[in-house]
């Protein structure tokens, strides 16, 4: 399902070398991040193909650590169809999800801190987006588009706690910052990628 007709004009598209500023900036702050959480941590990766209309190449960078109590960390995303929009965020990775193997991304990634935050009141999830960002300026923000793919930079809060029963790493509970279809296209797994992350 796509998102409605615009009923604003998106913002004018970023030049090729703006673009890859902005990317290289963010992965340089990403990677900075991680470096000062713990002598061992570093940026982690994650990724996939998917074919929606053209093929797309999905990328995510963000921390693989962080602090139990809480922090703001930077995500960064490459590679997606700036048609379709995603929530970043950290959340419980499904029981049945090897986040090393695609195939088994059948599961939407819940729970996840902040709940569906389209309001931006947790600052626990980002909605990425290139038609409605504008109508929550506190949570969502359009993608910067070059050659047909979209890319983003967006800060979002993490902790171990996701619920009043759901903690990272007790339990079984393994989480990750992920990505995955906004509310409009909310059973598209296509969308869905992990970066695990460990607290200490």
């Amino acid at each position: 399902m796509r998102s409605p007709a615009r009923t604003a004009p998106r913002p004018r598209r970023a030049t090729a070398r703006a673009t890859a500023v902005r990317a290289g900036v963010a992965l340089l702050g990403a990677t900075a991040l991680t470096v000062g959480l713990a002598s061992s941590a570093s940026a982690g990766t994650g990724g996939r193909t998917v074919v929606d209309g053209p093929t797309f190449n999905l990328s995510l960078t963000a921390p693989s650590m962080a602090a139990a109590a809480g922090q703001n960390v930077t995500v960064s995303g490459s590679g997606y169809n700036p048609d379709q929009g995603v929530y970043v965020g950290l959340c419980a990775i499904p029981a049945g999800v090897d986040v090393t193997d695609p195939t088994t991304w059948t599961a939407k990634p819940t729970p996840c801190l902040g709940g569906q935050d389209q309001a931006g009141t947790t600052g626990a999830s980002h909605w990425v987006n290139s038609d409605w960002w504008w109508t929550a300026p506190n949570s969502s923000s359009p993608y910067t588009e070059s050659g047909g793919r979209g890319s983003f930079s967006v800060q979002i809060h993490v902790k171990a706690r996701l619920s009043a029963s759901v903690t990272c790493g007790q339990g079984g509970v393994t989480c990750a910052i992920v990505t995955r279809a906004d509310h409009l296209d909310t059973n598209d797994r296509k969308y869905d990628v992990y970066v695990p992350v460990t607290f200490s």
